[in-house]
This record gives structure tokens, C-alpha cells and sequence, in this order.
């Protein structure tokens, strides 16, 4: 079996969840935002993702001149906030667990095939992270 869409009673997957995240020093909504302001070092471009919806935190981190080595870091950022989303909620926590050995597919149909999966195609590197840290909550 496998989980190939994080909406509904599974949205509790998706980064636009709402389940604030520390981040280096800021809180953040969801881990859309934090991700997004990742991706920037300046503190005060940082802080005005906090505002934003998800949606717009998403727009916004489209359109910031990218820190220089955001290509190398951008895996592990998303892991680090995957796990800080998973170990910090206890419902949360539970949730994950509870999709026990279910493939998680971040299926989409905006395209992304580098986190997800459009059409068949695509890397799902959300998904990959969010099983990963699933095997290891079960520690």
C-alpha cells in the first residue's frame, strides 16, 4: 500500500501543515515557511516569511536571490525540519508512525518532480525523508 497524496486525513504530511517549527532562532507556521527562509541567510528576509500563508511563503522563496549554496544544503534542511516537525508534535509523532510501512508518495499535479511525483515521474525526496524519519522515531 502507499500513501500518494498529503491531503485529506493525510495532509498532516504535507509542509503547508500548519504545526509551527523552530528554525535556527525563528518560529515558523509550518515547514513551508521555515523552508522557504532557508533558503535566504538575511535575518530580517527571514523574519517577514513568518506573515506569509504557506502559499505565499512558497511564492516568495521563488523569487529570493538563493544563498550561495543552497544546491548542496537544501536536502538536509528539509530533513533537519521534517525530523524537528515529527519529534517536537506527539500527535504529530503518532500520526507518522501509524502509516507503519506505507510507501509515502508527495504526489502532485503542480509539477514538482524533485520532492514529489507528477505523473509517475519524479524523485519524491519529501517522501523518502518523511519514511526515513519515520523509521527512525520507531528507535
Amino acid at each position: 500500500m502507499a500513501i500518494t497524496s498529503f491531503d485529506g486525513e493525510n495532509e498532516f504530511l504535507s509542509n503547508f501543515f500548519e504545526s509551527s517549527v523552530e528554525y535556527e532562532g525563528l518560529t515558523f507556521k509550518t515547514n513551508e515557511h521555515a523552508f522557504q527562509a532557508a533558503k535566504v541567510l538575511n535575518i530580517r528576509t527571514r523574519i517577514e516569511f513568518q506573515i506569509l500563508t504557506p502559499g505565499q511563503a512558497k511564492r516568495k522563496g521563488r523569487k529570493v536571490l538563493l544563498r550561495s549554496d543552497w544546491e548542496n544544503v537544501k536536502d538536509s534542511i528539509m530533513e533537519n525540519l521534517v525530523r524537528i516537525k515529527f519529534t517536537t508534535n506527539e500527535d504529530l509523532k503518532r500520526k507518522l508512525l501509524n502509516t507503519d510501512e506505507e510507501e509515502l508518495i508527495e504526489g502532485n499535479n503542480w509539477h514538482d518532480t524533485y520532492w514529489g511525483i507528477c505523473n509517475g515521474k519524479g524523485k519524491n525526496k519529501l517522501g523518502k525523508i518523511l519514511m526515513k524519519v519515520r523509521e527512525e522515531l520507531k528507535g
